[in-house]
């Protein structure tokens, strides 16, 4: 971690026991994500509940390349339950940022809409985008309504999939989209 680590206590008095988990928690983060810049824990109480009494929160603000990552997690009366469940989410998000870093994660190209010009019964059709294009689709490629429910003229919008022999929609919809044409 190029900048220093830093722990905020509000509301309480601060805790050499919690500050020294927090800081166990952050160096297995930093063996996980080698790209941590720097990290700061807030740990407050933020409220007290009629029944259980004091609630507790934590907040990491994690700096990485590019990007600045903030995990709150719901208050609860043990904070050591609050500071696990927010580490947790912190893993799960520098993972994320890890796998788009790499080029793991597909990118969704960019959502198209158009119009369904031809549907046939034995379950598939196609669409016209504004500037002409048809793309093929199936009933696999429909994710609402059922395929039963389409209709010709229907506005669509949809994702292009790869394919070599024609043009190929994906994840299509109907809902409230305008298309431009």
């Amino acid at each position: 971690m190029q900048r220093p680590f830093q722990i905020i206590f509000h509301g309480m008095s601060h805790s050499d026991t919690v500050e020294a988990h927090i800081r166990e928690k952050m160096k297995k983060l930093e063996l996980f994500c080698s790209q941590i810049i720097g990290c700061k824990a807030t740990v407050e109480i933020a409220g007290k509940h009629k029944h259980q009494g004091k609630l507790f929160k934590v907040q990491l603000d994690i700096t990485v390349p590019d990007k600045e990552l903030v995990i709150n997690h719901k208050a609860h009366e043990d904070v050591y339950v609050v500071l696990r469940d927010t580490f947790d989410a912190a893993k799960r998000q520098l993972e994320d940022y890890e796998r788009r870093r790499r080029g793991d994660i597909k990118s969704h190209g960019n959502v198209l809409h158009g119009h369904v010009v031809r549907i046939d019964p034995e379950g598939f059709g196609f669409i016209e985008t504004p500037d002409g294009r048809e793309f093929y689709f199936n009933s696999a490629n429909m994710v609402h309504p059922n395929f039963a429910k389409l209709e010709v003229g229907n506005e669509v919008q949809f994702l292009e999939e790869a394919s070599e022999q024609r043009l190929q929609a994906k994840r299509v919809s109907i809902g409230k989209h305008h298309y431009p044409g």
